[in-house]
């Protein structure tokens, strides 16, 4: 017994964990994944007029911005080094209908927000969103006709607006709809339209969750959002499913992939970036941001730390970046350390 007990002293003492761990500078020397500027994509939300910010209830800290203050907020994004934002309008309810057609307006909130943009903050990408759920007077993503959301007509609409969207400056078009086929129609279109080299970010997973809940209120569908989504998103139970839709999207001429919601999917994306190497990105939705605001509010959690933590844990999971509502807090702190 002595003997055995020697030798499991003597295995275990080549075996020591925590010998990495002992002090700060090991820890920094052995840290597997880090999280940087480089990592983060910043969402904001539009609203017509000028000089208007305007908070959003349920997500304590985010506000919709009016094209003017965008544009400011686009600098001080740029000024923090962090590489592209994603913008999402609430237009006015009068120019929302059953066809979303305000979408293929080459002047609407989107349109203007992307090229003044780009025409005054020269170091920050744009990315921009083709679901027509903002400008569709039901709140889904498609066009709706006989309780159906109409999956072709919907697409073709949604390549016209992406082509609009590219017209006005749009770097990347990023269609959330979940549309079958769109991810290669879009990519015709573009290419037709001289757009070439207008990347295209494919929100490939997008499950049906219910982390969505404070975004609606953001974009104004909430109270508009006729029956659920789960006709066109994923459900939350399928991870196969995840990768065959991923699969279709790589093959149609994605050039980037996304996971959405993110922190609840994590698998989702290791396996995505396992399986097909293109650069994929999570979303870390609002109900996951509102959820930690909502606990660092109560003193139930440390909010700063539980952050980073989210967010490393995303680079941990394969992701080549995140898009967060905590991007400007997140800038800030890695810009100390």
């Amino acid at each position: 017994m002595t003997d055995k007990t020697h030798l499991v002293d003597h295995i275990t003492g080549h075996r020591r964990m925590r010998r990495n761990r002992k002090a700060d500078w090991s820890r920094r020397l052995t840290q597997e994944n880090r999280l940087t500027v480089d990592d983060l994509i910043w969402p904001i939300f539009l609203v017509e007029g000028s000089n208007i910010i305007e908070p959003i209830a349920a997500m304590p800290g985010v506000n919709r911005l009016s094209v003017d203050k965008a544009v400011e907020a686009a600098k001080m994004a740029a000024d923090l080094g962090i590489p592209a934002l994603a913008t999402f309008p609430n237009i006015d309810l009068d120019l929302r209908d059953d066809h979303g057609s305000e979408a293929l307006n080459a002047n609407n909130l989107i349109n203007r927000a992307t090229a003044a943009i780009k025409t005054q903050v020269g170091n920050i990408g744009v990315i921009t969103d083709v679901a027509l759920d903002p400008f569709t007077s039901h709140g889904h993503d498609g066009i709706l006709r006989d309780g159906e959301i109409v999956n072709d007509e919907t697409v073709d609409q949604i390549v016209r607006a992406a082509v609009a969207q590219a017209d006005a400056g749009s770097d990347i078009i990023a269609p959330s709809d979940m549309m079958d086929g769109r991810i290669g129609a879009i990519r015709k279109g573009l290419d037709a339209a001289g757009h070439q080299n207008v990347g295209i970010m494919s929100y490939a997973t997008k499950f049906a969750s219910g982390h969505y809940g404070p975004y609606r209120e953001a974009i104004s569908t909430a109270g508009l959002l006729k029956g659920d989504k789960k006709t066109y998103y994923i459900d939350p139970a399928n991870g196969a499913e995840a990768l065959r839709d991923a699969a279709l999207d790589v093959e149609e001429g994605a050039d980037m992939l996304m996971v959405k919601p993110g922190l609840p999917y994590l698998d989702i994306c290791w396996r995505i970036k396992q399986a097909f190497g293109l650069p994929v990105y999570a979303y870390q939705v609002s109900g996951e941001y509102t959820m930690v605001k909502a606990a660092a509010a109560n003193g139930w959690i440390d909010g700063e730390r539980v952050m980073m933590e989210q967010l490393l844990c995303f680079k941990r999971a394969g992701c080549d970046g995140i898009l967060t509502y905590f991007a400007i807090e997140a800038a800030r702190i890695l810009s100390k350390s």
